[in-house]
């Protein structure tokens, strides 16, 4: 995220349990929401913060890590994340 010209970054179960109660939009694979999911990063403790968030969640369909989501077409990860920004606007504007 630095990389990607971020002013701030933070890693770790911690990290995402505490802005999972302070974030207004959380916007990541669907296996943020599945625990054990992306190879083993996403702790039951993390998947519950961001499902039980109040936060409006933009959830990406990636059918990756035994994790497939029915219903959705070929579509690329450049269409997706096309759709993200799309359903981000929409939410602010």
């Amino acid at each position: 995220m630095i990389k990607g010209g971020a002013k701030y970054a933070a890693t770790g179960e911690n990290a995402v349990l505490a802005a999972s109660r302070k974030a207004d939009v959380i916007i990541g694979s669907v296996g943020i929401v599945i625990a054990d999911s992306l190879v083993g990063e996403i702790s039951p403790k993390m998947a519950a913060a961001v499902g039980q968030s109040d936060a409006f969640k933009i959830l990406i369909p990636t059918n990756r890590c035994n994790n497939l989501v029915a219903g959705i077409g070929n579509q690329t990860m450049g269409e997706l994340l096309d759709d993200v920004i799309k359903k981000l606007s929409a939410l602010s504007g």
